[in-house]
């Protein structure tokens, strides 16, 4: 009884402690979960953000690609330039394609001997959901998947030789190649031809400096990630991955050092001298990587038992096993990741102002460069009457005193005129000697009654007519400077400079309409003269008289004795008073005849001739006025081009959270 009792109570006893501890088992695993859980969403919102940035990296430098910004020495702002990027350096034989495929876990890379990389490849890795098919795509065939990676070899060959040739030639334009597949993780990797120090038959010995060249093209911009890729099996001083980013990041804070081939290394050796920062420090740890060999090559070993490989290789050496967690091609892919993507974030903020700027600078050449010509001869026409209404203003201006250059025609007026009258040689010509003859000969036979009349009347005709040297040269002077104002205005139209043709025929037409104001000018004002000598001013002559009444002299006094000095003197002093009027009208009624036959009439109609002439124009004649410059139609859309480049920069930058 006692012990069926006990039994009982120990029986209630363990199920309650079975309970017990089956909750409290239940309890620590469900928290365990929600850990696992939350960690897994961590990681899953990290992968997202750097995919996002990264993402945005890709899109951006596949549009640079389309519309031709390769960076480099471009007359036009470049964006690529400006791009976080991680560049894989290396020489030849030195493993760079086998890093590349040990990222990747695929073999797409062509191999041989000499320069096989010869244009840059620019990798961009995107990381898919677990199970989802690994497939390939490049930029230049946006719709054809690639799944069977040695096509992607194949397709990589084919676009180098269209570029480049057969003969080993190099390029600069980059092949797109997109892989997606969940045994990557978010990294793009710009691949470039290996240094060399030899040319290869078949190939220019200046191919050895164009490569150097290019490299540095990429690894001189500060915002660009060094993978510096070096043999183990060979002296780190002389490799020229490590000597080349000494030289553009002599800290080495852009700097990757990567070691291959070290299971290769001599037995009884090891590179830890290396990887442990003592023979050449970077700012970054080195990272070792093991890659397939050429009998695994070969014998097409498997990248994910090439990778397997790897972890096992570090993990059992006794010089390595305490790095291996920070070794092989998988710990080198995911720190790249990271760090690329740490620093897109930090940049990108310059990259936008950047971006908004280019835009600014590119819309404002642009404006200047003008828009495309139309095709149609409606359009043709509007757009060289645009052209030609540009011009007619810039004159204008220039006329009217907004530019300079329309004051030297006051200056004309002013200055000039006025120096050429007192010029004249009335002085001599009004000598006593040469009145007396010109009296003497108008006399003729039957000498004057009381005043010489004709000699008057000659003297005058001849006086007057001095006149028209004065005349013809302020037309003319007008005419100089009008030219050169249509001259400084077609260079001043910014528009015109487009079209050569239609600015050698504004100038044309403008040159001749001038011709035509000169020759109406010049006819309108020695009209001017020739009025004065046609008619005399009588009334002149009879207030003369009338003064000197009033002073005393009487009036036949003159004609006492029509030989004495003094009534030649009398005779020059009339017709130099009357010469002093005729002066002073003139210098007033030229300017008004030059300035209403060429500058009013420049004003208003310089190129009405030549608007009559392009309303009888046939389109192709249209359109042969608007042969554009070559240089200004390719740099337009070149404009274009980096205008639409840096929009879709800044519009994918504006999708993209900042946080």
């Amino acid at each position: 009884m006692f012990f069926d009792v006990f039994s009982f109570f120990t029986l209630i006893i363990l199920t309650l402690l079975s309970v017990i501890v089956s909750h409290a088992s239940n309890s620590s695993s469900s928290s365990t979960c929600v850990v696992k859980d939350k960690e897994e969403d961590a990681e899953l919102g990290e992968m997202a953000t750097m995919e996002s940035w990264i993402g945005l990296v890709n899109r951006i430098q596949r549009a640079c690609t389309v519309l031709g910004d390769y960076g480099g020495d471009s007359a036009l702002p470049t964006l690529w330039d400006a791009l976080p990027s991680v560049v894989v350096v290396g020489g030849q034989s030195s493993g760079k394609s086998s890093v590349l495929e040990s990222i990747v876990g695929r073999d797409f890379l062509p191999r041989g001997s000499g320069i096989v990389t010869r244009r840059p490849l620019v990798l961009q890795l995107q990381k898919t959901e677990p199970g989802r098919e690994e497939y390939a795509e490049f930029l230049h065939l946006p719709k054809k998947k690639f799944s069977d990676f040695s096509m992607v070899r194949k397709e990589i060959e084919d676009e180098t030789n269209s570029l480049t040739g057969r003969l080993k030639q190099i390029s600069p334009v980059p092949i797109h190649l997109s892989i997606y597949s969940p045994n990557v993780v978010n990294l793009t990797l710009i691949d470039l031809p290996g240094l060399t120090k030899v040319a290869v038959e078949g190939q220019p010995e200046s191919i050895v400096q164009e490569i150097e060249t290019m490299v540095r093209t990429y690894v001189e911009k500060p915002n660009c990630i060094i993978l510096a890729i070096t043999s183990a099996n060979r002296d780190i001083a002389t490799s020229d991955a490590i000597k080349l980013s000494r030289e553009v990041d002599p800290t080495g804070e852009r700097t990757f050092g990567v070691l291959t081939k070290l299971d290769l290394m001599d037995k009884g050796t090891n590179a830890l001298e290396v990887l442990e920062g003592r023979s050449y420090r970077l700012h970054h740890p080195w990272v070792g990587v093991v890659n397939r060999s050429q009998a695994d090559i070969n014998k097409n070993i498997d990248m994910i038992i090439a990778r397997r490989r790897e972890r096992e290789f570090f993990a059992s050496s006794v010089d390595y096993r305490h790095l291996a967690g920070k070794m092989g091609s998988e710990h080198l892919a995911k720190l790249l990741s990271k760090h690329l993507e740490s620093l897109i974030k930090t940049r990108m903020p310059g990259i936008a102002c950047l971006i908004n700027k280019s835009i600014d600078e590119i819309e404002a050449e642009l404006h200047q460069l003008g828009k495309p010509v139309a095709i149609d001869s409606g359009a043709h026409l509007h757009t060289i009457l645009e052209l030609c209404s540009a011009f007619d203003l810039v004159f204008k201006d220039h006329l009217h005193g907004g530019r300079p250059g329309g004051d030297r025609i006051c200056s004309v007026f002013d200055n000039q005129l006025p120096h050429a009258l007192r010029r004249l040689p009335f002085d001599r010509y009004l000598s006593l000697q040469n009145v007396r003859k010109v009296i003497s000969e108008a006399d003729g036979y039957q000498p004057h009654l009381i005043a010489p009349e004709h000699g008057y009347r000659r003297l005058i005709e001849v006086a007057v007519n001095y006149f028209r040297g004065p005349a013809e040269a302020s037309v003319d002077a007008v005419h100089s400077i009008l030219k050169e104002l249509v001259r400084r205005s077609l260079a001043e139209t910014q528009e015109l400079k487009r079209f050569p043709t239609l600015q050698a025929e504004v100038s044309r037409a403008a040159n001749e309409a001038l011709e035509r104001f000169r020759e109406d000018s010049k006819t309108t004002t020695l009209r001017l003269v020739d009025m004065e000598s046609s008619y005399i001013t009588v009334d002149f002559f009879r207030r003369l008289l009338q003064d000197d009444e009033k002073g005393g002299i009487p009036p036949a006094a003159a004609s006492i004795d029509r030989y004495a000095e003094t009534h030649f003197h009398q005779i020059a002093s009339n017709i130099t008073s009357y010469i002093r009027m005729v002066s002073e009208t003139l210098r007033n009624s030229i300017p008004k005849s030059v300035v209403h036959c060429q500058v009013r009439e420049a004003k208003r109609s310089i190129l009405d001739y030549f608007y009559v002439q392009l309303g009888q124009m046939k389109g192709n004649q249209l359109a042969a006025l608007l042969n554009e410059d070559p240089a200004l139609r390719e740099r337009r859309q070149q404009c274009i081009k980096r205008l639409e480049l840096h929009k879709s920069a800044r519009d994918e930058i504006d999708s993209v959270s900042w946080s």
